[in-house]
């Protein structure tokens, strides 16, 4: 089988979302241009942490900075089911805090997303693409 275009297509747009989304996450989680990331951690878990909840977040971003960048270089498959995991994570900590139901919900969607990323990249493994030049070789 070849490798079609529209797999293609789908790969690298999750891939690319899934690369800068984490990215600019995990980089904000540092400044707070774009929200002030605290107040989606629940009270619960805050109390539960050993650091306050500035580090906590600063943490985060090293987490989400590192899969953002572990995607874009093409740990695809591995990175985006725990992209998953982690958007799952990230929305069950919305749901204990009962309220920002609709970012659980979105990131829930998310969270399959990447987990389309993930098996998008190992259907792009198990087949071969053919090079303009007519070569054969497996898909990367």
């Amino acid at each position: 089988m070849l490798v079609s275009r529209e797999l293609n297509a789908a790969f690298w747009a999750l891939r690319v979302a899934f690369g800068f989304g984490p990215l600019i996450a995990g980089l904000d989680k540092f400044t707070n241009v774009l929200v002030n990331w605290q107040k989606y951690l629940s009270p619960a878990a805050e109390r539960m942490l050993p650091v306050s909840a500035t580090t906590f977040m600063h943490f985060v971003g090293v987490v989400e900075i590192a899969v953002g960048l572990a995607i874009l270089f093409g740990a695809t498959r591995s990175f985006g089911y725990i992209a998953m995991l982690w958007l799952f994570a990230i929305a069950a900590n919305l749901i204990s805090m009962g309220t920002y139901y609709d970012i659980a919900v979105r990131d829930i969607l998310l969270g399959i997303g990447a987990y389309a990323l993930a098996r998008v990249t190992e259907a792009r493994q198990s087949v071969i693409t053919v090079e303009p030049s007519g070569d054969y070789r497996i898909a990367a």
